[in-house]
Parts: structure tokens; sequence; C-alpha cells
């Protein structure tokens, strides 16, 4: 896919998923507008601003799908896990329209740029779309999403407790007392905002892994003041540097992608050394939580059938839920072998942040929250079935941990096999399913369809029937059912009495299934033992 951001966002005025909004707006008044919307929203007219605002881009599950150009989410897993497997490395350029105006030294001021705030109880303007660059001598380069408050002109902060690549180069940086040089890209495509999303290993490049996305490489361009690269395509870039004060300056708080409100942070301080823009530059806002969570979810969707995969468990279909927060819950359906269950829980709670897992068969459909809990009502022994894990590798922002300065907390993880125990017929299983479901449909005879009634026997014609009847159960067994329908030509009642003659004459039996058949038969059910 060769689209830049500008081309998506037509793409998206054109479908109906983006409105302009040319009349004058009040910055502060951006996130509430934003989160009432159904589409994402071009703010052309900020008060107080030369820059128009874009926000919502990815703010629901089908324009996350148009955003990487496909037709199903599960299509997003399978384009981000060929991106793995398959990256494409990013080339270089010499310069890009994001150069045409460059403000250094004195002229650095953050305040042009209209960054919004969202939540009433946010620290200040904070830059939440920015893809983030930077570089170890050692360990390599990598990228992320990260956020910025604004505390002055040239300075902010990074918002980086959670234990990853980044915080990694942070700390190495402030260790060896010495300045960790980031470009921060704002207006890219959500191409590259899901690559930089990944969480990659080490010495991964996760700007590769969005060229696998794009199937062509992503381009990158030199910065001016730092020795990084910056998105080519970006609408503004901000060349900064991570000053080596280390975690200790109050930030906060953040609207978090838990839908709750995050405490305060401690975190390190960012010069800003230059910023370098369009000359008609688009700021992207990006919105919390739920362009978050979406832009996320399917990272997890890949890393767990990856881990599943190397498990050798066959996964039919898996669910990051949005009750989860797109970060924290996987129910999944597997093509279930025997101990696979176990095996399916210890692999999919490997993978990232996941604190709860549920597996269940491939007959339960993930997505229906009631399916999966009837699963675990008549699946589960809890003494057998229930996996904890303490003292696992969590997420920071985990609001049932505990929190405050320099913690990094570990957390239990909890897996569930709600599949059918081993040593339980499949057969105990069996759902309820009505006769006739396939050709009797209730909006037909709302229509006005009738059914033709059946003939009514006598005496005499029961007792033909219950020969007939006799004669069929000897052949095969029947399910009470079967035997209505291949003898429709009477109605029900009729069939009923034949087969009453039959039990009332001691000729009737049922064999293990349930289906009728002929007493003393092979068939027939033998009672048990006393």
């Amino acid at each position: 896919m060769q689209e830049n951001f500008r081309q998506f966002l037509d793409r998206l005025r054109q479908s109906g998923e983006l409105i302009d909004l040319r009349q004058a707006v009040d910055i502060r008044h951006i996130a509430t507008l934003v989160d009432q919307a159904k589409t994402a929203l071009y703010f052309h007219n900020v008060i107080g601003y030369e820059l128009p605002v874009i926000s919502g881009l990815i703010r629901t599950r089908e324009r996350a799908m148009q955003a990487l150009g496909c037709e199903t989410y599960r299509e997003i897993e399978d384009k981000l896990a060929q991106a793995i497997n398959r990256p494409i490395p990013p080339k270089y350029v010499k310069s890009s329209p994001a150069r045409e105006v460059l403000l250094t030294g004195d002229e650095v001021d953050l305040y042009r740029l209209p960054i919004p705030m969202s939540s009433i109880f946010d620290g200040g303007p904070m830059v939440t779309a920015g893809v983030v660059i930077a570089r170890d001598p050692e360990l390599g380069i990598n990228s992320g999403i990260y956020r910025f408050i604004v505390k002055e002109k040239n300075l902010t902060g990074i918002d980086v407790v959670t234990p990853n690549n980044m915080r990694q180069f942070a700390q190495r940086a402030y260790e060896q007392r010495r300045p960790l040089p980031i470009s921060i890209s704002i207006g890219t495509h959500p191409i590259e905002i899901t690559g930089s999303g990944y969480r990659a290993p080490l010495g991964v490049d996760e700007m590769a892994i969005a060229g696998g996305l794009r199937g062509a490489p992503v381009e990158l361009a030199p910065c001016a003041t730092i020795d990084l690269p910056y998105i080519a395509d970006a609408e503004i870039v901000l060349e900064a540097e991570i000053l080596p004060t280390g975690w200790t300056w109050p930030e906060g708080r953040f609207g978090e992608f838990t839908r709750l409100m995050g405490g305060l942070h401690w975190n390190p301080l960012v010069r800003i050394k230059a910023i370098a823009m369009r000359k008609d530059a688009i700021y992207y806002n990006l919105h919390m939580p739920w362009e978050n969570t979406w832009l996320a979810a399917p990272t997890r969707y890949a890393a767990i059938r990856q881990a599943l995969k190397t498990a050798g468990v066959q996964a039919k279909e898996i669910n990051v839920t949005l009750g989860g927060c797109a970060f924290w819950h996987a129910v999944i359906s597997i093509k279930k072998q025997p101990g696979e269950g176990k095996n399916a829980l210890l692999a999919a709670l490997s993978v990232m942040d996941l604190k709860h897992v549920v597996v269940v068969d491939d007959d339960i459909d993930v997505f229906d929250p009631a399916e999966v809990e009837w699963a675990i009502a008549t699946r589960v022994q809890g003494d057998k079935d229930v996996i904890i894990v303490s003292n696992a590798r969590a997420k920071p922002l985990d609001p049932s941990l505990p929190q405050g300065y320099g913690v990094v907390p570990t957390g239990a993880k909890v897996g569930i096999d709600a599949t059918i125990p081993e040593g339980i017929p499949r057969e105990y299983y069996e759902r309820i399913t009505y006769a006739y479901a396939d050709s009797a449909k209730i909006d037909d005879y709302i229509g006005g369809k009738q059914d033709e009634a059946g003939r009514s026997g006598d005496e005499a014609e029961v007792s033909a029937l219950a020969q007939k009847i006799l004669d069929a159960i000897g052949k095969e067994p029947l399910y009470y059912t079967d035997i209505a329908e291949r003898f429709s030509t009477y109605d029900f009642r009729t069939v009923a009495r034949a087969l009453g003659h039959l039990h009332a004459t001691e000729r009737l039996w049922q064999d293990p299934h349930g289906r009728m058949c002929v007493r003393g038969s092979q068939f027939a059910a033998k009672p048990p033992q006393r």
C-alpha cells in the first residue's frame, strides 16, 4: 500500500468516515467532540492556532480495517503476522516536505502547535500520536508511541513507565549521564503507528515491520539537529533529547487505555531542539482510549497466534476482548487434542502483558460472552482447570496493582481451561437443537404460511403404523423426531399413539444415545449393574 497520510484522510472523507468542521472551534472542546462523534473529525479553524487538527482516525473497528486496507479484522492479524515474518527495511531519503519549515533555537515554541487536552484531569496539553525513533549504540534502533505533556515552550516529559525497549534505552543513557536523542513524527499513516506499536525484540526495527505491512519500504529522512531519522511522510517532526534527569519529575495525570484516569507518574524530561513541519501541516491528535485500543489489539492477536503455533496448538479463533481493554484478556478456541487446553493457556499467558486467558473448544463462539461464560459454567472444575501464575511481569498501569514511585510491579496471570475435560464423552455436550429449524421459519408463518394436516388413523391404522415403525427401528435406531418425520403422512398424534402401542406391548426400547430401537436387539441399552 503506497498510500500516504493525506491520501488516507481523503479516503476516509470519501467513505463518509471523516467530517470537516470549518467553523471556529475552541481547542478545549476538541476531545469531547471527538468522543461524541461517529466519524473522524477535521477541525480546520482552531481558535488561536494556524494549524488544523485531525482526531479520531482509528476510533472504530471499521476504520482500523480501512486504515490497513483490510476487509475483515482478522485480515489485519494475518497482515501483521506476515509483516513480522517478512519485514521490509526502511528506505532512506535526503529530505521530505516536513522540512519546509524548520524552527530551531529560540524559535522552538510548542505553544504554536494546537496540542489539545483530553480529560478534565490531564496534567497538560499532550502529544499523543508521535512515532518516536531512538537508537542505542549497542542495542540498535527502536520505534514506539509515547505521550509528551508540554511543560515549557521547548520542554516536555516522556511517559515511559512500562518496562520496554525505549525505557531500557533511556535508562542506559541516564546511567551513562548522556542525553538520548529521539525523533517524534506526528501525522503519519496508521501503518507506521501500528508497526511502531508492535513490541518487537531488541534489534528488530519496527519500521521494517511497518514496511512489511505496507508491502514497500517506509521512507525515513535525516533530522537536522540530531543524528536520527524521522518518518518522511510526517506532517510535523520534533527533534529532541531525553535528558539524563532520570525518573524524577512528576507528570500526569493521564487518561489510560484502561478507560480510567492514571495516577501521577515520575518521568524524565525531554528538550525539544527543533520543530520541522510542512507549510500547510496538519496536527494529528490520537484520541484516548479507543484509538489506542484499535491500533494495539492486532499486535496481540498476532503474538498470541504465534505463541500457540510454537506450542503446537491449532487455534480456531482468538478474541482479545474490549472488556479487557484489548491488552489483558483473551478468549481462544482450539481444535483440541488431549492436554492441549493447558498447553494453550501456558503459551498464551506468556504473551506480552496478557493477564487472563480462557481457552475453549472450537464449538464455542469466542466473540459471544454468554457462550464463553456457559463453557466456564459447564466445563470447568476450579481445582483442576484454573491455573494461577504468581509474580509474572505486569503492566504498571494495572490499577489493581501497587502503585507508587519506582514501582515496577509483578502480578498474577490466570488461565481458565474451559474445554471439555478428557474422559467425558463429547455427546455429553450435545446441545439442544430444534427439529425442522432449517425449514420452519417464523417469518414465513407471520407472512401467512400454514402447514398441511397429516392423516389421522384409527386403531387399526395405529397398529399397522406401529409395525412399520418396528420394522424401521429393527434396521437402525432412530430418534423420536426422525420417526415423526419419516412417517409424516400421519399427524403427530397418530405417530405418538403408534409408539405408545409398541411401548405397551413391550417391544420398544432405547439405545445408549436415546434413539428408539427394538427391545432385546443388539442396539438395546442395558441397565447398569447394581
